[in-house]
């Protein structure tokens, strides 16, 4: 079976890339991280379900991006509420974040001779956040093969996949569903609360919500009482 290098924060997206990596034949190593990251639940819930994935290696970095800030997720700045008329980047997206965690995947990658990465970015029901982009991972794809000696000296060429980059979350879900993820421990709200229980009015509880609608399903997260979900 072909290695591949799965990004894997715990949360909807990312958790449905593993399964679809998985259902290709690939031979999944996920990576997290713990980064300061005020939802730090995702975390608990990529660890609780990598062994139901069938991962076979799943590690978990260290970086502190709280140290930069900069960011809702990393700093002590309010979580805004989802705001679907405005056309900013908002201050939820965390400064180069998928440059950083793509670039530890890329070098956890050449050490295991693999050429493919996977990464869950979605550019059609998503915040606006610049690295989500089908062009950023083009960019990074040029890069990874100019930045390693494994690229240099054409043992491969690396490939990037973002299989989610064009589908709305509803296709998503449903991609998930069929490949038998169960939703329920996985994480995506910015803001929970002491018990991990989502806050129904960011905007990554807003693009949740939505999908699910939209995919006739019910989200099987669980809600603040007050989240009025």
């Amino acid at each position: 079976m072909q290695k591949a290098v799965v990004l894997y924060s715990g949360g909807l997206d990312s958790t449905t890339c593993v399964a679809i990596a998985k259902s290709l034949g690939y031979q999944v190593y996920a990576l997290s991280f713990s980064y300061g990251q005020r939802h730090s639940i995702e975390l608990e819930k990529a660890r609780a379900f990598a062994p139901r994935l069938g991962i076979t290696q799943h590690l978990v970095l260290n970086v502190d991006m709280r140290q930069i800030g900069g960011s809702a997720l990393t700093a002590d700045i309010d979580v805004p509420g989802a705001d679907p008329d405005c056309s900013d980047i908002p201050i939820t997206y965390v400064p180069a974040r998928n440059s950083i965690f793509l670039s530890y995947a890329l070098a956890w990658a050449e050490v295991l001779q693999s050429f493919d990465i996977f990464i869950g970015v979605n550019a059609v029901d998503y915040s606006g956040y610049p690295d989500c982009r089908p062009e950023f991972i083009e960019a990074f794809t040029r890069m990874a093969n100019l930045a390693t000696r494994a690229g240099v000296e054409q043992r491969g060429a690396y490939t990037i996949h973002s299989p989610l980059i064009h589908m709305s979350k509803a296709e998503i879900i449903r991609t998930g569903t069929e490949l038998g993820i169960d939703y329920a421990l996985t994480h995506s709200c910015y803001d929970p609360d002491s018990k991990g229980r989502a806050c129904g009015r960011c905007d990554s509880c807003a693009l949740r919500l939505k999908g699910f609608n939209a995919a006739g399903m019910e989200d099987p997260a669980e809600y603040q009482p007050c989240a009025g979900v």
